[in-house]
């Protein structure tokens, strides 16, 4: 079981098929999976991958968390996730996908925040990666606020780490 997290403005909780209906219609914004590819137009493989995502067991404390406001805890804003990279890893990934209206407000560093800390203090892995389409300049700086720095250039993505030894001063 995942545990949930609070932040100061928010409620991470894991991700379950209550959340579908509401990711499926966060990814069904052009503007929102600009920059992933995915099944968002074909509405049996999108529901069939969500599906999926969400049923998984990525590991002990891996997996995806709803983000919900403390003002508004019934209204999804979008998930943030840590897996294993492209779901097999041996690299853990965490990434970010918010609903439009709750973009430039700063909730995606605000939930990615605690996961970072999950990850390496109760996860207890090395190396955290996010892997960013380089044009995707608002999530790369959620990466760099967090503390990953960029470490390979790449196309489609550009890699961003943080070890274990940058969480220390």
């Amino acid at each position: 079981m995942l545990p949930s997290f609070e932040t100061e403005r928010l409620f991470l909780r894991p991700r379950t098929m209550a959340d579908l209906d509401a990711s499926m219609a966060m990814d069904r914004d052009a503007e929102v999976t600009k920059y992933v590819p995915g099944p968002w137009h074909d509405p049996e493989e999108h529901r069939r991958f969500v599906t999926s995502r969400i049923e998984t067991d990525f590991g002990p404390g891996l997996g995806y968390w709803s983000i919900f406001t403390k003002q508004r805890p019934d209204f999804f804003l979008g998930w943030v996730l840590l897996i294993p990279d492209d779901a097999v890893g041996p690299d853990i990934e965490i990434g970010w996908r918010l609903n439009r209206h709750a973009w430039g407000q700063g909730y995606a560093t605000e939930a990615a925040q605690p996961l970072i800390l999950h990850a390496f203090n109760t996860v207890g892995v090395d190396r955290v990666i996010a892997e960013i389409h380089p044009d995707n300049a608002a999530s790369i700086h959620v990466a760099q606020k967090i503390g990953l720095k960029a470490e390979q250039d790449g196309i489609p993505y550009k890699r961003f780490v943080m070890t274990r030894e940058d969480m220390t001063p």
